[in-house]
């Protein structure tokens, strides 16, 4: 259960170039809430969009496929996307409600659809949640510091920002630049060392790049909406898909990141008690 409940995990990529082209890893998230729009599943989607300021992103609630694309690729810093689905139900009109969040913003939502008496013009709606693995998540003036100050580069011409191989990476002017992530640690969001959710559990479909190849995703399908979307995206050609059990490093890697870090955020929740201060789990 290291994983959460789940009832298959594949390996998969969009099988649109274009999607290919901008998304981070296989493009899961940006070719499941199009094909969602597309076909009626969903009447719009509250994603990271891009704002004024590069690599600094804002909810925009996407009405197009176009505006869903315009949002692709991971951006490392905080969107608070759960604000803008008030804003999608009650000044879109929306119904039928697509979001991509990490998985605090998910435990965020479902207790909404828990306690549904001060949410419930917006419970009913969420039609698709999409999540993304989260081990931890940086304050925007944290990756300027990354960028500026450590990688000696310039967020404006930065072309891409990933996390693997044990880094923190940019492309910037073609050249790829790696920061060694213990360099990174003390500056992610203080509720990140106490967050037990790597692999967003509560999310109707998670997907996120560990586990796979360099261009796929991993996805595990959760929820029977969730399952019975991605299937029928898989169906329609829009997504393509591959055994968990026939690619490397597969599924046990991933189990070994979320058990390290629900095993981080107990040992810092115990010495937070300790201290007498407050802890949410």
């Amino acid at each position: 259960m290291v994983l959460g409940t789940y009832k298959e995990a594949v390996s998969a990529r969009a099988t649109d170039k274009q999607i290919q082209k901008v998304s981070q890893d296989g493009g899961i998230v940006t070719a499941l809430l199009s094909y969602a729009l597309d076909e009626g599943i969903i009447e719009g989607a509250v994603v990271a969009g891009p704002s004024e300021e590069l690599w600094k992103p804002e909810p925009l609630v996407a009405m197009t496929s176009d505006e869903i694309l315009s949002a692709a690729g991971t951006k490392y810093t905080f969107s608070p996307n759960v604000a803008a689905l008030k804003k999608a139900v009650r000044q879109y009109g929306l119904e039928k409600v697509g979001t991509v969040g990490i998985p605090c913003q998910l435990q965020g939502i479902r207790k909404t659809q828990s306690y549904p008496f001060g949410t419930r013009f917006l419970a009913d709606k969420l039609a698709l949640i999409v999540g993304i693995f989260c081990m931890e998540n940086f304050p925007f003036a944290s990756l300027e510091t990354f960028i500026s100050e450590k990688m000696k580069s310039s967020p404006d011409v930065t072309e891409k920002m990933d996390i693997g191989k044990g880094k923190f990476w940019i492309k910037a002017l073609g050249e790829d630049i790696g920061l060694p992530l213990k360099e990174t640690h003390g500056y992610e969001q203080a509720g990140c060392n106490i967050c037990p959710d790597y692999t967003a559990e509560l999310a109707d479909v998670s997907t996120g790049s560990v586990g796979s190849p360099d261009g796929w995703s991993t996805v595990l399908k959760r929820t029977d909406a969730g399952a019975s979307i991605f299937d029928q995206a898989v169906e329609a050609g829009i997504i393509e898909t591959k055994p968990m059990d026939g690619v490397k490093p597969g599924l046990p890697l991933l189990e070994k990141l979320a058990q390290g870090k629900k095993d981080g955020a107990k040992k810092e929740s115990d010495s937070r008690r300790e201290l007498g201060l407050p802890v949410p789990f």
